[in-house]
């Protein structure tokens, strides 16, 4: 049977501290890049997802019976919305018609359209980045809202249209956030 010795370290000792681990050094990381260039590789990552994280959006309150929500969103939605969706909400004639440049117009966003076949994420996104939350390639006029109004004004905007839908709609339209 093999004998092991502990080996003591004196508080009063010159010298390295003891590790018990394996992590690479500097002196190790620059004798040798393929490890330096995981190791960069690895921080990259950390920091990308560490910014993703620290700034993804978390979905504000839409709330189609909090009035004082639908107001503002009425207000927004006539000086930032109404000139492509229509006043009413009816959106652009022939709304199901591709223009000649390929795109469709705007669509109503009362009951005759879509807008309420889709969960408050969604709408939210299209609203607040445009173009982007579409997929690759899709083209569209919709513009991004994210930098000219807050996420509370968007939430607000969404609150107001929801709040014109019939009751039925407004059910049917919120079993699809629960769904999430």
């Amino acid at each position: 049977m093999q004998k092991y010795k502990r080996r003591h370290v004196k508080s009063t000792q010159v010298g390295p501290i003891p590790t018990h681990h394996n992590w690479p050094t500097w002196a190790s990381l620059s004798r040798n890049p393929s490890l330096a260039a995981a190791a960069l590789i690895g921080l990259i990552i950390l920091a990308a997802a560490t910014i993703y994280f620290s700034t993804a959006t978390v979905l504000p309150r839409i709330d189609h019976t909090d009035m004082k929500q639908v107001d503002l969103g009425r207000r927004l939605y006539a000086s930032s919305c109404a000139s492509c969706h229509g006043a009413s909400l009816e959106g652009q004639p022939n709304w199901q018609r591709r223009l000649a440049t390929g795109r469709l117009p705007a669509p109503p966003h009362d009951s005759s359209g879509h807008t309420w076949h889709h969960p408050d994420s969604v709408l939210f996104g299209i609203t607040k980045l445009g173009p982007a939350a579409y997929p690759e390639g899709h083209q569209t006029d919709m513009p991004a809202f994210g930098k000219s109004l807050s996420d509370a004004e968007i939430a607000a905007v969404l609150a107001y249209i929801k709040s014109n839908w019939p009751v039925e709609i407004q059910r049917r339209q919120s079993s699809l956030n629960e769904k999430r």
